[in-house]
């Protein structure tokens, strides 16, 4: 009986990867691309993606859900890339310039989203997804009427002709793979970019140290129970603020990590679903609105992207249309979170109803005694 209710409750938390292998397994046939060539792509996007879906973890430890207002932070690293981009500092030091940048203006987007959600405590992902569309506003007065009328802009070749705000692209040719080309190491035709993987896996050490700091035990006492955390004396309403500003500033940098391997951005709209599709492949990966480690951030890359990848060969093999492939990859992946919150809020209500009839029992044997 144990083994059967240990299997079922695996199949209920892995049921999510096992759906988009299965998609994978039916689709990789059908595509015609060769293993190479996925594993290629498959790699180049894992340098690409997996810093900032890692800056997802640290809020979901504290109990405050998937941060949507990683949005915020991705604005930050493209304000740091403008500016750099029009003082014309190229290669890593206007990589490294645009993170410092990046860094004072995510930990005030970070702050101000972290008073907000305090505020807003059992509804942290609708309130920051909304916040993540008020502070694209923000962002867009600032960049299409603020900058080049009040924030000094030189160069035209970034600026709107009439003489003031950002064009709808910025090239950042003179950076592009920079940092991916630093080391890079082929074995089989395949790029492997090794700065970039030494900084992913020097940011996976420093969440699995994280969670062994005082902070982070603070922060995992907050997501287990608010109230015991309080009653303890951690500093809740502090503690979560604080997780918000760190995934807030990595974001800012893995947006940039990510920017400079793309070699150009949307001014406008780059940042819009990039915290979507982190959030799509944390799922994908296993993890869930509570529960997220490490392990879920790259297998969760390598299965949605993988989908990614092979979906559109796939749609034009079986339909003849390849649009048909780009629809049904654009609809998964906001179909995997709301999969994946209906699960977690039906798992929710289960054991809440669990634990009312086990207290309920107890409270009947207390009254026969």
């Amino acid at each position: 009986m144990k083994k059967k209710f240990a299997l079922g409750s695996f199949m209920t938390r892995a049921s999510v990867p096992l759906m988009f292998m299965i998609i994978c397994a039916f689709c990789i046939p059908l595509s015609g691309l060769s293993p190479s060539y996925l594993i290629n792509e498959i790699v180049t996007r894992m340098g690409r993606n997996a810093f900032l879906i890692l800056s997802l973890l640290i809020p979901i430890m504290a109990g405050m859900g998937l941060n949507f207002g990683m949005t915020l932070g991705a604005m930050a690293g493209e304000i740091g890339l403008i500016l750099v981009s029009d003082w014309q500092i190229v290669g890593i030091p206007g990589m490294v310039l645009a993170m410092i940048i990046s860094v004072p203006i995510s930990v005030l987007l970070g702050l101000f989203c972290g008073k907000i959600l305090n505020m807003a405590k059992g509804r942290e992902m609708i309130t920051s997804y909304i916040m993540s569309y008020f502070m694209t506003g923000v962002y867009q007065l600032v960049v299409l009427y603020m900058m080049g009328s009040i924030i000094p802009i030189r160069h035209s070749n970034i600026k709107l002709p009439r003489g003031y705000g950002i064009r709808n692209t910025v090239s950042l040719l003179s950076m592009r793979q920079k940092l991916d080309n630093l080391w890079p190491v082929y074995i089989n035709g395949v790029k492997i970019p090794m700065v970039t993987f030494i900084i992913i896996a020097l940011m996976c050490l420093v969440i699995v140290w994280f969670r062994r700091t005082k902070l982070g035990q603070d922060m995992r006492a907050v997501g287990q129970d608010m109230e015991v955390a309080r009653d303890a004396g951690i500093n809740v309403e502090r503690t979560r603020i604080l997780s918000i500003i760190i995934s807030t500033v990595l974001a800012g940098i893995g947006m940039i990590i990510y920017l400079q391997n793309l070699g150009n951005f949307a001014t406008y709209t780059s940042h819009s679903q990039i915290g979507m599709f982190a959030i799509a492949a944390l799922l994908v990966g296993g993890a869930s609105v509570d529960k997220a480690s490490v392990g879920n951030v790259f297998l969760g890359v390598i299965l949605f992207h993988l989908m990614f990848i092979v979906a559109p060969k796939a749609g034009t093999a079986i339909t003849g249309d390849s649009m048909i492939g780009e629809y049904f990859r654009v609809f998964v992946s906001y179909a995997v979170i709301t999969i994946a919150l209906i699960m977690y809020e039906t798992a929710k209500r289960r054991n809440k109803s669990m634990e009312g009839q086990r207290l309920m029992m107890e409270q009947k044997k207390e009254e026969a005694k």
